[in-house]
């Protein structure tokens, strides 16, 4: 696997175990939701800079998942769908890590959050060539 590739696997790959740290977190008796819908964002955030990487595509060293998707939407117009998904859970790469109002989310706020992260994990590792994604 040529230098790119490899880059590209890794991020997929890093953004997998986001996915999977946050299933963790959420469960159990003590879970620990607040930690769990950031590492969602993080998903996120990691699955489309990889995409990007994969495209040539350059990128700020930013959490804002609505910047990264509109610059992901140049190379992939399905990227328009997850525009939504971007305004929602971009917040969470702050919200909930320092203390505030509200200290964590409710179960049904980090339950919609994962669906949103697993799905566009799934969006991201179809387009991707099999040996870069780490679906598996």
């Amino acid at each position: 696997m040529d230098a790119k590739r490899s880059l590209v696997h890794n991020w997929i790959m890093k953004a997998r175990r986001d996915l999977l740290s946050a299933k963790r977190l959420a469960r159990g008796s003590e879970p620990y939701l607040d930690t769990a819908i950031y590492h969602c964002q993080q998903s996120i955030e990691k699955a489309v800079k990889g995409w990007l990487i994969y495209n040539d595509q350059s990128f700020e060293k930013i959490h804002d998942l609505r910047l990264l998707i509109g610059q992901a939407f140049e190379t992939e117009d399905g990227f328009a769908d997850w525009l939504d998904v971007a305004e929602q859970i971009s917040p969470y790469a702050t919200a909930y890590r320092y203390p505030g109002e509200v200290l964590e989310p409710d179960l049904d706020e980090f339950n919609q959050a994962f669906q949103a992260a697993s799905k566009f994990y799934e969006f991201i590792c179809s387009m991707l060539p099999p040996e870069v994604s780490a679906s598996k």
